[in-house]
C-alpha cells in the first residue's frame, strides 16, 4: 500500500499503521479514509497530501 505525505507539514500517512487517534484503523488505504479526515499534525485536509514514490 502506498504512503502519503502532507505537503504542508511532512506527516506521512502509512496505511499499515493508520491513524488510531483519528479513528482510522491499521490497514486502511488512503483512498478509503473519509473525506472529512484531517492531518493529525497540522489539520489540513486530504487534498494537502501527495502519494510518495
Amino acid at each position: 500500500m502506498d504512503k502519503w505525505i502532507c505537503t504542508a507539514c511532512g506527516y506521512v500517512y502509512d496505511p499499515e499503521v493508520g491513524d488510531p487517534d483519528g479513528g482510522i484503523a491499521p490497514g486502511t488505504r488512503f483512498e478509503d479514509i473519509p473525506d472529512d479526515w484531517v492531518c493529525p499534525l497540522c489539520g489540513l485536509g486530504k487534498d494537502a497530501f501527495e502519494k510518495m514514490s
